[in-house]
């Protein structure tokens, strides 16, 4: 395992209120078959309550888990609040499997998880498990580069108040308000959260206005227990998505946003769309029983439900406005695009345990049903008038899925300690997509149809191998298979190209030396890939990453950490990985285009171009993480610095696409005073991020055709965007626990 040292075994944190009662015990067993343990022969990371309270001031999930092995972030606004994601291993978002407390989060149709939906999730968790590669079977979308468990916190016996705030640059604050009912009747807990986190972001417009609530009620009974557990957000967020060219930076700044852009006035003043924003609502409903037989036997069960309901404006310049169902002609518009889905199954899971064996039956069943479709606000004249509309729409449809799951997983003694590990899953997949396409057919004069309907059957096997020996040295391997459906985007982008599934096959062997004060590890990975669905660096019209199947390609790399904690308050942590991501023949298919003199399109065809081998997108070759804590009596000084070399924005390796090597250090500073007279404790701290001061870009998008323009061949001509990030910004920080 090449975990590192900032993770601890999740089965040896327990809160200290809770040791002595049945129900922690319960809340602990309610986890564990999704959970890879110190015997399971997969690379993970686990991150406890406690680390993440020390970095919890208001910067998104992704953010905190940037402490992790493999981990690159990215954030739309450029200051980690917002639209904010994660890669790991250079495998995007829609490629990691997410779970809260075993169950699916990601979005059925995208694959991805919008952590924007979720604001201050963080202050509610107990731990975050990072599973690396394929890792242990889970329920949700099939986990084909990592998977991210989180399970929420537990109940305290004692009766608590929390009250927390942050403020910094870009205005950026955040305020929770916690509490807990404690042990109630010897049966029943409360717990209740309530949040705002807001932003002015750092590129222009790009604000940020989040509200969220976490609520949890339990009854425990000897070995029974029944928790329902529901959470939820609000967001309003300006765009932020469209990534400006260098070009364009250097005329307007690195903070420049062109999202809303309406015109430039006779006085050169630029105009901008106050509503070019997204709003959306999610609320979870989790109902969570678990009940332990015996000494042997234990089952779990949970049933869940996920509403969402939001929509987002934009304003478009010179549309043709024949493709919105209007008058032909061609006009500046205002359009709202809207969505409404819900998600709703359960999950369930029977383990077996006794000295030498540990096995566990399980699986899922879950449907998503979401509607999509569009409007025309309005249309604008040249004086910038508008003729508004109360029901122009002009696209909808509708996408269906089921997605059932059964796995047996078997952990065996095989002779002191050597334990085999083997887990066996067969997912299905029912997909339906039926309406009109937000696309239009030229050919035919409407909306492009969509009638999509795919069913895919998948057996993802697992097996491997742990050895424990001399006390604090265990070696481990594993070969597993995962198989993955595409995503809605893969369906409807392009119609006359149909996406196919992925399949992976995933080697990992590892070696870890652990005791009381020192951590070492190595994780080996090879990831062989057929029909990888690759970014391919191209946006579409609302920023989301565009992907196409490749036939083969592979990640190979290796995941070093190691750990060191003194007696006398020093740590020192740091993890690297070293990899080569590299499609083995990539053809692109490039877009040839002809225009006039005056740059007026005239027509276009494609032709393929045989690069050879070639670096995977968005997957950087090393990075690095370093992670400096010292703590003596109640203070507390932080310091972590992340490496990430150069990233291809396109798989054809253009260097004029890339996004260039960056390394940046934040540094947090608090003090905590214990058991003052009102209160438990008081907590003032800062952070201070990118110390530095670094200037680079974490994203972005890249493009390319063959051009001609007025006859002459231009040849290649390359595009590219760059998501620009905060220099350096403070967050300042207080908590009072009652």
């Amino acid at each position: 395992m090449a975990a590192t040292a900032t993770a601890c075994s999740a089965w040896a944190q327990q809160s200290v209120s809770l040791d002595s009662l049945d129900y922690a015990e319960m809340d602990e067993v309610q986890v564990i078959a999704t959970r890879a343990t110190n015997t399971t022969p997969v690379a993970f990371t686990n991150v406890t309550k406690e680390q993440i309270k020390k970095v919890n001031f208001g910067k998104d999930l992704p953010e905190v888990l940037s402490m992790t092995p493999s981990v690159v972030t990215t954030s739309d606004a450029g200051a980690g609040v917002g639209y904010t994601t994660m890669r790991i291993r250079g495998t995007d978002g829609s490629r990691i499997n997410v779970t809260v407390n075993g169950i699916p989060i990601n979005d059925a149709e995208s694959h991805n998880v919008f952590w924007v939906n979720m604001p201050d999730l963080l202050s509610s968790l107990k731990s975050i498990q990072i599973q690396r590669g394929v890792g242990t079977s889970t329920n949700g979308a099939g986990a084909f580069g990592a998977s991210v468990n989180m399970v929420t916190t537990d109940f305290s016996d004692k009766p608590y108040a929390e009250v927390a705030g942050s403020y910094g640059s870009f205005n950026t604050n955040k305020q929770t308000v916690k509490v807990g009912s404690g042990l109630l009747g010897d049966h029943w807990c409360v717990d209740a959260r309530l949040s705002h986190i807001g932003s002015d972001g750092f590129l222009d417009r790009a604000s940020v206005r989040l509200f969220s609530y976490y609520v949890q009620a339990g009854y425990y009974a000897g070995s029974t227990s029944v928790k329902f557990v529901t959470f939820g957000g609000k967001e309003r967020t300006y765009h932020a998505w469209n990534y400006p060219s260098k070009e364009e930076t250097a005329e307007f700044g690195r903070s420049y946003n062109s999202c809303g852009y309406m015109y430039t006035d006779a006085v050169g003043r630029r105009h901008y769309y106050d509503d070019q924003t997204d709003n959306y609502f999610q609320h979870h409903y989790q109902l969570l029983f678990s009940h332990q037989f015996n000494g042997h036997w234990t089952m779990n069960a949970a049933a869940h439900y996920t509403k969402g309901d939001g929509y987002y404006q934009e304003y478009i310049l010179g549309a043709d406005l024949a493709t919105y169902k209007l008058p032909e002609g061609y006009s500046d518009i205002t359009r709202k695009k809207v969505m409404d889905n819900g998600f709703g199954g359960g999950v369930f899971d029977l383990t077996y345990k006794n000295s030498r064996l540990q096995t566990t039956f399980g699986g899922g069943m879950n449907k998503y049903t979401g509607w999509n479709y569009g409007n025309v606000l309005s249309t604008l004249d040249d004086n910038h008038v508008a003729t508004i509309y109360t029901d122009n729409e002009f696209y909808r449809y509708r996408g269906e899925k089921w997605d059932g799951n059964l796995y047996l997983k078997a952990d065996y003694n095989l002779c002191k300690g050597l334990n085999g590990y083997v887990d066996l899953q067969w997912r299905h997949i029912d997909y339906r997509l039926r309406g009109e396409n937000e696309r239009w057919d030229y050919a035919a004069g409407a909306p492009q149809d969509l009638n999509i309907t795919r069913v895919y059957d998948f057996f993802n096997p697992k097996v491997g191998l742990n050895y424990q020996f001399r006390k604090h040295h265990r070696v481990y391997a594993s070969w597993s298979v995962a198989h993955k459906e595409p995503t809605r985007n893969n369906f409807i982008t392009d119609l006359s190209v149909q996406p196919v599934s992925e399949r992976l096959f995933d080697y990992e062997a590892g070696y870890e030396f652990r005791n009381d004060w020192l951590h070492a590890g190595a994780n080996l990975y090879y990831m062989d890939y057929k029909d990888q669905l690759v970014l391919t660096g191209k946006l579409n019209e609302i920023g989301e990453p565009l992907s196409e199947n490749v036939p083969e390609s592979y990640r190979l790399g290796a995941e070093l950490s190691f750990g060191l904690k003194t007696r006398v308050g020093f740590s020192w942590d740091v993890s690297a990985t070293l990899s080569r991501n590299r499609v083995k023949d990539f053809q692109e298919v490039l877009p040839v285009n002809e225009y006039d003199a005056d740059g007026n399109w005239i027509g276009s065809r494609n032709e393929v171009v045989d690069h050879g081998e070639t670096h995977l997108a968005f997957s950087p070759d090393y990075t690095f993480v370093n992670i400096f804590r010292y703590t003596i009596k109640g203070f507390e000084t932080f310091a972590q610095t992340n490496f990430v070399s150069k990233q291809y924005m396109c798989n054809a390796n253009q260097e004029d696409c890339t996004l260039d090597t960056y390394c940046t250090t934040n540094l947090a500073l608090s003090y905590t005073w214990k058991n003052l007279r009102a209160i438990k404790g008081l907590t003032v701290g800062c952070t201070v991020y990118n110390l530095f001061n670094a200037k680079y870009d974490n994203n972005g998008w890249a493009s390319s055709e063959h051009a001609y323009v007025g006859g002459a061949d231009m040849g290649r001509v390359n595009y590219s965007g760059y998501a620009a990030q905060a220099g350096t910004n403070v967050l300042g920080h207080v908590s009072l626990q009652f």
